[in-house]
């Protein structure tokens, strides 16, 4: 009886023990970011222009994860899907008289009527860092993005990179999470100031504004 008692009490710790475990480790996942904010629209003379813009799976999805490499630092995942559709929305409305959201990637051949082009953007890389990486406490992200400007009929007009950065320092915040965030969003801004000002002086860009008529601001009627 006593064996007996002794094998039950022995389980019963070995099985306590391992549910400790399982608890620990469920409590050690990776800290997750979904990048929330507000991003007004820019104060300029929209293009009258009616822009398509596709946003991919991956660009509406974006999310970015970096996994910890050691015991001090924590896995994280960042997901930057939902501010972007919201960013580039208001700041693609205020570029350009009209905006119309596709459905479905645009194909070459097939033309998008009564739009004169078709904007797709990428996000190529994310970075980041935080104190556990620098040793100061400033967070800080950086993107660069890839867009395509195609024709209604998805014929290339241009593409390039733009690059934007956002930091936040840690003494206004409460945790780790809000200063991601708020060094995201930054970042955001940063992007939509970028193309606001530079949109129009890409050479390509420049030529297919001519093409439409449309004289690229600061430029002579």
């Amino acid at each position: 009886m006593s064996r007996s008692m002794t094998f039950a009490k022995r389980h019963q710790q070995h099985l306590f023990a391992v549910l400790l475990s399982l608890l620990l480790l469920s409590g050690c996942g990776p800290a997750t970011v979904v990048v929330e904010g507000r991003f007004p629209p820019p104060l300029i003379e929209p293009l009258p222009l009616k822009l398509g813009v596709w946003y991919g799976p991956d660009f509406a999805q974006h999310e970015f994860f970096d996994e910890s490499t050691t015991r001090g630092q924590s896995s994280w995942i960042v997901k930057t899907g939902q501010a972007q559709i919201l960013m580039w929305n208001s700041l693609l409305a205020g570029v350009f008289e009209e905006v119309v959201h596709l459905q479905s990637a645009p194909i070459p051949g097939q033309s998008i009527p009564g739009v004169d082009g078709i904007l797709v953007p990428h996000v190529s890389q994310l970075q980041y860092t935080i104190p556990k990486h620098t040793q100061v406490k400033v967070y800080e992200i950086w993107m660069l993005y890839r867009f395509e400007l195609l024709t209604p009929d998805a014929q290339p007009v241009a593409e390039w990179d733009m690059s934007s950065y956002g930091k936040t320092p840690t003494a206004f915040l409460q945790s780790d999470q809000e200063a991601v965030n708020l060094a995201a969003v930054m970042a955001l801004r940063d992007a939509g100031a970028n193309f606001a000002t530079t949109f129009t002086r890409i050479a390509p860009i420049q030529a297919w504004l001519q093409a439409q008529n449309v004289p690229a601001p600061g430029s002579s009627p």
